[in-house]
């Protein structure tokens, strides 16, 4: 990925169909927060169209793009998932699924059209969402008095921070992702704070 700040995904599902000599394509992709989360779309996907030959998916996942699979899911080695992830690799988009459900026309397509079709089907998806911008954010724990509250929320919203666990009581832990791209500054603003406590998680 180009600048190491920001990764891209999708910002919202899409659906798109392809058509191959009778087979039919459907390809759903979607964003993505965790691998449990991809097998519950899964899941309902094979709920919903029980009567389709093949399931094959691929995903990315992580701000580092480091997590991914891909699956046939009984097609030709290489011919469904791969490609299915190359679509979502060329835009270079992590936290993103595709599932592309194939109904079979009874014309085998062979696997280079197989491997057409599934690369079709995703990008034709991925052409239907918008891809989004979002910080790469490094995680941080805060332990702070009550008395501070409002001056840490202040500098955790001024820098575009993400509260991730919050737990207010007397004595204040919290869990923030910082952007990348301001994380100098908003740490050096959160410990000129008297009393807050800033550890690297």
């Amino acid at each position: 990925m180009t600048d190491k700040n920001f990764y891209n995904t999708i910002e919202k599902p899409a659906t798109a169909e392809f058509r191959d000599r009778g087979s039919n394509f459907i390809a759903y992709a979607f964003p993505l927060q965790s691998a449990e989360d991809f097998k519950k779309r899964l899941k309902a996907l094979r709920s919903e169209h029980p009567k389709a030959a093949h399931h094959c998916f691929a995903y990315r996942m992580g701000m580092d793009g480091t997590s991914f699979r891909a699956g046939d899911d009984g097609e030709p080695s290489g011919s469904a998932g791969k490609p299915i992830l190359g679509q979502i690799d060329s835009r270079e988009l992590t936290d993103t699924a595709i599932v592309v459900v194939r109904y079979f026309g009874g014309t085998l397509l062979g696997v280079p059209g197989l491997i057409n079709a599934y690369r079709t089907a995703a990008s034709l998806a991925l052409q239907l969402t918008p891809i989004i911008k979002k910080p790469v954010l490094e995680i941080f724990r805060l332990n702070f008095d009550y008395t501070l509250v409002n001056d840490v929320m202040m500098v955790i919203k001024r820098f575009g921070c993400q509260v991730i666990e919050n737990e207010m009581q007397l004595f204040c832990h919290m869990t923030v992702g910082i952007p990348k791209d301001v994380l100098e500054t908003c740490l050096s603003k959160l410990e000129d704070l008297y009393g807050v406590e800033v550890l690297k998680k």
